[in-house]
């Protein structure tokens, strides 16, 4: 689910002074202080590097396509609400990107993106069209036995595929003014201690860890499609997602994201291909591509559709009965799954439910976990900077909104959807006011931590 906007902040004129500070919980919304940690300070220098800097370009960040408010991700509903003079946008208002950048059709209907991951030589033929991954959990998902593997074939930065490497690449792609992109004219590269911080910063994002499945949950949907999730005979999920990650387990050899072949590019009727825009097939990895896409990973899937690497299927549920059809049964990946465990993947449709549930809970209590952290941030940091863009309880704000509707959309838990209610109203008064900022941040953790406790045991 993309992000609903948090509210605008509230200003309060005139209310610095040492009086106001004297009645006033939590002050002004001044800037917090620097952190003192090296780690810290590299990971909010990457922070403000991946929202506010430009590189000398077109005017997009890496936040034009991964903004904090909507998950590090783009869904067009998102990019329904944003003003014609957005940066995304720079293929509209730049005559010299007006051909061969950006399809403004497919992106606005599919949040669809042009990457040229086989070379900038040949733009009106050698593209494909891509959704953009979410920059959540990092730090436990693009680490394989070949190396790094970023971007949805697991290629997606030059060099060493590091994500150093990737964000390289993305301000080559995605930034410069012209087609030419010559370097020092339509943008500047990275200096080496800004891919340090930026790295830093994604690493930082989403799970820091991995799952420890089964979880004691309490919703009797959720318990059976974790099961189901976690039977090799049943499910079979867990053999490509361990613990619901991004990482593959088969019991033998290293294990890490893998790159397959899912049969994704054989849906008959993917959406944007209904429309009248050309489409080539994307043939994933190498160049030539050999048709596999690296393993994304599913803790943080019920909040940023739409799915796979081309946006074909919009809901989570569509997501997981795709393993039931032949696109994926008759693929590699589907005929090698269906030689090691006897059969191919065939669930019917509370069983497809149940793992959608599964996966929705999981996804709500990741959202719970990091609004906690969120909030416990804010309170560390006396309120201070509160309102800023990007700032720690904004995205509590919106993590705690995307629990909500990730919870609701398949009415799962009502009493931790009220205790839900009121830790959003909570967060949002603090964001919003100025009188009992730390009560309210208080009001809001407590709230999760009942939302949570009805979720798990």
């Amino acid at each position: 689910m993309g992000h609903r906007p948090a509210g605008a902040a509230w200003l309060a004129a005139g209310l610095c002074g040492a009086a106001a500070v004297a009645v006033l919980v939590g002050g002004c919304d001044t800037a917090p202080p620097a952190p003192t940690d090296p780690q810290a300070a590299l990971v909010a220098k990457g922070r403000k590097l991946f929202f506010e800097e430009t590189f000398g370009g077109n005017g997009r960040t890496c936040g034009t396509c991964h903004p904090v408010e909507n998950n590090l991700t783009l869904d067009a509903r998102f990019i329904a609400t944003l003003p014609p003079n957005d940066p995304l946008f720079v293929a509209e208002f730049v005559p010299a990107l007006a051909r061969n950048f950006e399809n403004p059709v497919l992106m606005r209907q599919f949040a669809l993106i042009v990457e040229n991951l086989d070379g900038f030589d040949d733009l009106a033929n050698r593209f494909v069209m891509r959704g953009i991954p979410h920059t959540l959990g990092m730090r436990v998902s693009v680490a394989s036995p070949q190396g790094p593997r970023t971007g949805w074939s697991g290629d997606g930065a030059p060099g060493d595929g590091s994500l150093r490497a990737f964000a390289t690449g993305a301000v080559i792609q995605h930034f410069t003014k012209t087609l030419n992109r010559v370097a020092g004219v339509d943008f500047r590269l990275p200096t080496a201690d800004e891919l340090d911080a930026m790295e830093a910063f994604q690493l930082s994002l989403g799970r820091q860890q991995e799952l420890a499945l089964p979880l004691p949950l309490k919703d009797v949907v959720a318990q059976r499609g974790q099961a189901i999730f976690l039977d090799g005979r049943l499910g079979k999920c867990n053999f490509c997602h361990e613990n619901a990650g991004a990482n593959a387990n088969f019991g033998a050899g290293p294990i890490g994201n893998q790159n397959f072949d899912t049969g994704v590019e054989n849906l008959p009727d993917q959406p944007a291909k209904l429309t009248a825009q050309r489409v080539p097939r994307d043939d994933g990895l190498g160049i030539p591509g050999d048709g596999t896409f690296n393993t994304p990973s599913l803790v943080e899937a019920a909040d940023t559709p739409p799915f796979f690497h081309n946006n074909a299927v919009a809901t989570l549920e569509g997501a997981v009965a795709f393993y039931n059809g032949d696109a994926f049964n008759n693929s590699p990946a589907g005929r090698l799954l269906a030689g090691a465990t006897g059969g191919g993947i065939k669930l019917d449709a509370t069983q497809v439910q149940a793992v959608a549930s599964f996966l929705r809970v999981i996804n709500a209590l990741e959202n719970i976990r990091q609004a906690t952290e969120l909030l416990q941030a804010t309170r560390r940091a006396g309120g201070h900077g509160r309102t800023a863009r990007g700032s720690p309880l904004r995205q509590a704000v919106a993590e705690t909104e995307d629990a909500i509707e990730v919870l609701a959309d398949a009415d799962l838990h009502p009493l931790a959807l009220r205790h839900l209610e009121r830790a959003l109203a909570a967060a949002r008064k603090a964001l919003r006011g100025w009188v009992s900022v730390d009560s309210r941040l208080a009001e809001a953790i407590a709230a999760l931590e009942a939302a949570r406790v009805d979720i798990v045991q």
